[in-house]
């Protein structure tokens, strides 16, 4: 009788493992074999990272195996089991991979294909086409859209963190160590300590070391050390935490009234303003976002306040970014003046922190929030309503998005919710950070995720004219690399643009972005559909690169860009393209290291090295 060997790949994080009764069946094409026991005696079968291999026996000749079914029996309590992969040895000795990389819950049951990507054309049994069907079926009625305030992209449907489906909840030490991370960010700010700091006025300046006392690392000491310098005020709004505010000034805005006297004592070029301003040596970064937006009312003992700051900056004859005007609200008058370097020191320096707290707010509601984790969530939760494990870009974005949802589900849990964190140490709190992504959708679009057209659309793609804008240099490199490595991908699965324009999954996962994400607005630019292959490798490239590395450059993760521990692909052309892709950002990091050797401040937000697969890993 004909003999199988399965070989059974139980996953390595906590609690992986299960007591309960493993059953295995076989689908082939001439037939469905019985249900199999995978039990040895005496031996404790599925432990948490084991690799376990079975002998099945048999009646009768199968074919070619399609499909194995994988039945989960309970055996005293409730256990989930975590099945990385199954691999089969057939009678002629062939080699079966079956990636699964899925818990399975309760008794249950779950069927698997084998691990060649597979697009719907491809698949012309009728039993393949029923599993995808059924799969999508399934998945659609788990992964639902929920509207968690208006005008905001669209979410997954889940209250609390255990209400999402078990695939894409945190592990159990992924969600200790996000515990834990918290915890020693709050050590690590002294804010519990610190908190009546957040809401009440501070004394001096001396406040501010207070809080950095706790963080040593080579750019807070240097921040630390210069913070109240011109220079690095210019400098971290190219290569800080948040780089993509300033914007090439290619007219002065009326309502911005200021005049070459004002500023002469910083133009070192004697040309006026306006000359600057031709030759492209002016700079500016504004706020109006934040004109109007409610301030933090929650705690009704602390008044807190808002600006929405102009900020003009210059480039140097020594090619270093410095400011040189700020006025710090929207509309000119005499109780709204123009601040100048010329003025009393601490005026002057009040005003760049007025400026730096306009920044902050930005930054953690629009740049890192919405344009990296809600953004990515909207992908993440398109791909597993639309996209069957079996598809190949499912199994290219799969590790992109892996916890995205179950960090933003998090976030509105303890986060950004009423009564959360937010409220409590920002003067955006109480629903002005809700305004903010509500005003900020509009400005949302699909142009503004592509690295290079974003970076031209500020008029900051000239390396010559901005020497020292590290985050559009590291940036560039990474989005080549990632663009090549999918374009890599691509030509593997589709042949030509028709193949493109005709896989309907993808046209289904792609219009569900817009029609959820973008709430199906033309404006944003999102595609409703993708025709061609040159089309669908940007596509790709800007999911991954919103998900790792301008998160990254946004926020700083972990690892790794180019790592992919769970292997959905088989295939040997898809690992050799992961391959090439690994090597070249091997050389991005080189490339990187040997310019961060010269700088006392290092910029090493966008090393591939330190960029993560996905928002939350």
């Amino acid at each position: 009788m004909p003999s199988y060997t399965v070989t059974v790949a139980t996953g390595s994080q906590w609690f992986a493992g299960t007591d309960d009764y493993i059953y295995l069946s076989l689908v082939g094409s001439a037939g469905c074999s019985e249900k199999h026991l995978l039990d040895k005696p005496f031996y404790n079968d599925f432990e948490r990272g084991a690799v376990d291999s079975y002998n099945v026996v048999v009646d009768d000749e199968l074919g070619d195996i399609q499909l194995i079914r994988i039945e989960k029996r309970k055996y005293w309590l409730h256990d989930d089991w975590y099945l990385k992969y199954i691999t089969l040895k057939t009678p002629c000795g062939d080699y079966i991979e079956f990636p699964c990389y899925r818990w399975i819950s309760g008794e249950s049951e779950i069927v698997l294909r084998d691990g060649r990507a597979k697009l719907a054309c491809d698949d012309q049994i009728h039993i393949l086409k029923q599993h995808r069907r059924k799969e999508l079926e399934t998945r659609q009625k788990e992964y639902r859209w929920m509207e968690w305030n208006p005008g905001f992209p669209l979410s997954i449907d889940a209250k609390c963190h255990k209400d999402l489906p078990r695939d894409i909840q945190f592990d159990s030490e992924k969600g200790v160590d996000f515990v834990l991370n918290y915890s020693k960010a709050m050590e690590n700010l002294f804010i519990n300590r610190f908190m009546h700091m957040f809401q009440s006025s501070w004394s001096d300046f001396a406040d501010f070391e207070k809080i950095f006392l706790r963080i040593s690392n080579t750019i807070s000491e240097q921040v630390m050390n210069h913070w109240q310098e011109d220079l690095m005020f210019g400098y971290q709004f190219l290569n800080g935490c948040n780089p993509v505010l300033i914007q090439r000034c290619m007219k002065l805005p009326e309502n911005l009234p200021v005049t070459t006297e004002m500023v002469e004592c910083s133009l070192e070029r004697q040309l006026t303003l306006e000359q600057e301003v031709e030759l492209g040596n002016i700079f500016i970064v504004d706020f109006k976002l934040l004109d109007g937006i409610d301030v933090n009312k929650t705690d009704p003992c602390t008044l807190q306040f808002l600006a929405a700051p102009i900020c003009l900056l210059y480039k140097n004859l020594a090619n270093k970014i410095v400011p040189i005007a700020i006025q710090l609200n929207q509309v000119p008058g005499d109780e709204n003046p123009i601040f100048l370097p010329s003025d009393a020191k601490y005026d002057w320096l009040l005003a760049k922190i007025w400026v730096r707290s306009s920044d902050f707010h930005i930054h953690q509601t629009i740049t890192h929030l919405l344009r990296t984790h809600l953004v990515s969530e909207v992908f993440g939760i398109a791909l597993y309503r639309q996209l069957p494990a079996v598809h190949p870009i499912f199994k290219l974005l799969v590790a992109h998005v892996r916890f995205t949802v179950a960090i933003n589900t998090k976030a509105r849990e303890q986060l950004i919710c009423k009564y959360g964190l937010f409220d409590k140490a920002n003067a955006t709190g109480g629903g002005g950070h809700v305004q903010m992504v509500q005003k900020s959708m509009q400005d949302l679009t699909y142009s503004s995720l592509c690295f290079p057209e974003a970076i031209k659309a500020r008029g900051m793609d000239n390396t010559e004219d901005i020497p020292y804008y590290f985050y559009r240099d590291d940036g560039l490199l990474v989005w080549e690399a990632i663009r090549a490595f999918t374009a890599e991908v691509v030509d593997i699965y589709y042949e030509s643009d028709q193949v493109v324009a005709g896989d309907q999954e993808l046209q289904d996962f792609v219009k569900d972005v817009y029609v959820y994400g973008m709430r199906g607005k033309k404006a944003s630019g999102f595609p409703e559909s993708i025709k061609t292959k040159e089309k669908l490798s940007e596509y790709l490239t800007v999911v991954i690169f919103t998900a790792s590395a301008q998160h990254a450059a946004v926020n700083f993760g972990q690892l790794f860009l180019g790592m992919y521990p769970e292997e959905h692909f088989i295939e040997t052309p898809v690992k050799e393209a992961m391959a090439r892709f690994r090597k070249k950002l091997d050389t991005i990091v080189s490339v990187i290291a040997e310019r961060n050797k010269k700088k006392k401040l290092p910029y090493y937000y966008l090393s591939p090295d330190r960029i993560p697969n996905s928002v939350a890993i």
